[in-house]
């Protein structure tokens, strides 16, 4: 239960001693005699003793009470985000597959038909959503929230049209990207991880050089038909990316730790949840994006 701070008059202690306080009024004469000041100290005495014993009792505040982000606020908002995007992909991974047991072939193309839109929607409705939660002056929590749910329908999209054509798949780009991140937290609990100015200098350089690289194979998939990530290079460029998104989720780790030691306002609790579910839903493509070209080669 939030408590409230003394100097609004809400606490009991104070209203209290206000009520009781039997001291000489503005515009009332003093009573004089030792009878009168031997009682008017006593009770004030008794009372400022209650007064402070009571201070005193009361627990120290909190950061509910204060308004400020706890660890477990952080959690929170990063375990709504997440969840919102694991439930609404796994609806939409098994769309196929469940529309396939009640109307055979048909119902399976029905299915990644309605996948392939699914990833559509989530690809533009994420880039929205992205764009407004990172120059959103304040965190929204409905504003992630939204952008999570776009990128559920992303990853469930191409988890269900990838589990189609190899089986097995999406269980196992789960499993990496959990195995990845699950290490990096491991690591970065022991102290054994941690960023500084030049790995973050080369990061953003490699940032650059990867979005750039992203661009030119787009403008090459639509020429050619081909595209520049298979093979070995495609390999390369994979592990390199999954390095990279690794380092951006210590990156991530360290401003969660960093806001709740500095008792950030709660709402940028969800922005920490934003930041976080970007780095997985990148992490999580980028190891799916590995197995399809490992099983494309058997």
């Amino acid at each position: 239960m939030a408590r409230h701070n003394i100097v609004f008059g809400r606490d009991q202690a104070v209203q209290q001693g206000g009520n009781a306080y039997s001291g000489p009024r503005f515009g009332q004469a003093a009573q004089s005699g030792p009878t009168q000041t031997t009682q008017w100290s006593s009770g004030f005495d008794q009372q400022g003793g209650d007064q402070l014993e009571a201070m005193y009792a009361r627990p120290s505040a909190t950061g509910h009470d204060t308004g400020r982000m706890t660890m477990r606020d952080a959690l929170n908002a990063i375990t709504a985000t997440l969840g919102v995007i694991i439930v609404v992909g796994f609806a939409v991974a098994m769309t196929p597959l469940a529309l396939g047991l009640v109307a055979g072939e048909a119902g399976t193309q029905a299915g990644l038909a309605l996948a392939g839109v699914a990833t559509l929607v989530g690809v533009i409705g994420g880039l929205v959503a992205s764009l407004v939660n990172i120059f959103k002056k304040q965190p929204s929590a409905i504003a992630v929230l939204v952008y999570a749910v776009f990128e559920g329908l992303f990853l469930g999209g191409i988890s269900g049209t990838m589990e189609y054509i190899y089986p097995g798949i999406a269980l196992q780009a789960v499993i990496g990207t959990l195995a990845v991140a699950g290490t990096v937290l491991v690591l970065f609990r022991l102290g054994i991880l941690r960023t500084s100015p030049a790995l973050t200098k080369i990061f953003m350089v490699a940032m650059v050089a990867y979005l750039l690289f992203g661009i030119v194979n787009i403008g090459y998939l639509l020429i050619s038909g081909q595209s520049l990530r298979d093979g070995v290079i495609g390999l390369i460029i994979g592990g390199l990316a999954v390095v990279m998104a690794s380092y951006s989720l210590v990156m991530d780790f360290e401003d969660v730790q960093r806001s709740a030691e500095a008792g950030m306002p709660r709402k940028y609790a969800w922005r920490l949840g934003f930041g976080i579910a970007v780095t997985m839903v990148w992490l999580y493509v980028e190891v799916l994006r590995i197995l399809m070209i490992l099983r494309g080669s058997d």
